[in-house]
């Protein structure tokens, strides 16, 4: 086989001339075009990556909000319901107590109202009795109605002090109250009678007063002695209504 060099160096040449032709009107374009993608691409991403930077710190950025918001919620939730816990609270103290000033206010009520029955009850079983007796007493005969109090009204005149004893029918006028009209032997009875208690005469003058039931009262405007049964009466019935009274 045979080379011929000179085709062979004339096909060289071609392709060098190809090569030049190309690398002048399309490798280099292409380099080009290339290389401003590449630039492109760069940019695009480094502006990612900027983007990404901005979004990863927005996120945080939310994060950091919605904790410090859910936070500040539970915060407000707490106080809310702290403040809600004390006001019920007082409220129901303030229910408390007042439940408690109503029910000493009705229990005081209910004892003064059974007090004031119990008293009301026992002043009419007092008034009932004294009734009863007076009643009773005003069967006597009239002659005991009298005579049986003459000694008892000497002798209480007798026990008072001497200065009391000094103003009965000296000066003052004295008043003898009975329950009827003295006769003239029960009225010099009872002149002796009191003549003896205090060693000397008395004057008086008899009033009749029926409520004295039975008995005498003997008056001066200093001084009083009584033995009757108005007095008797008038008596048990003050200690039947206290003794009552204590018993509430």
């Amino acid at each position: 086989m045979r080379i011929d060099w000179q085709t062979l160096a004339l096909q060289t040449i071609n392709v060098l001339i190809l090569v030049a032709i190309l690398a002048r009107f399309l490798f280099r374009p292409v380099v080009a075009i290339m290389d401003e993608r590449r630039e492109a691409a760069a940019k695009l991403l480094a502006d990612a990556e900027t983007e990404k930077t901005k979004a990863v710190a927005a996120r945080e950025a939310a994060e950091t909000e919605a904790a410090r918001i859910a936070a500040s919620r539970d915060a407000v939730l707490r106080e809310a319901s702290e403040a809600a816990n004390a006001q019920r609270e007082a409220a129901l103290a303030a229910a408390r107590e007042e439940a408690d000033q109503v029910r000493s206010s009705a229990e005081t009520e209910t004892r003064w109202a059974r007090a004031a029955e119990e008293s009301a009850a026992s002043d009419r079983s007092a008034r009932l009795a004294v009734d009863v007796a007076r009643k009773l007493v005003a069967r006597l005969p009239d002659q005991a109605r009298i005579d049986g109090f003459v000694d008892g009204l000497a002798q209480a005149l007798a026990a008072l002090p001497e200065a009391s004893r000094g103003g009965f029918g000296a000066g003052d006028a004295a008043r003898l109250i009975a329950p009827r009209a003295l006769t003239a032997a029960e009225l010099q009875s009872t002149r002796d009678a009191l003549a003896k208690a205090l060693g000397r005469t008395v004057d008086f003058a008899v009033v009749v007063d029926p409520a004295v039931i039975a008995g005498l009262e003997l008056e001066t405007p200093h001084a009083v002695v009584r033995n009757s049964f108005r007095e008797d009466l008038k008596r048990i019935a003050e200690e039947l209504t206290r003794h009552d009274g204590k018993g509430l």
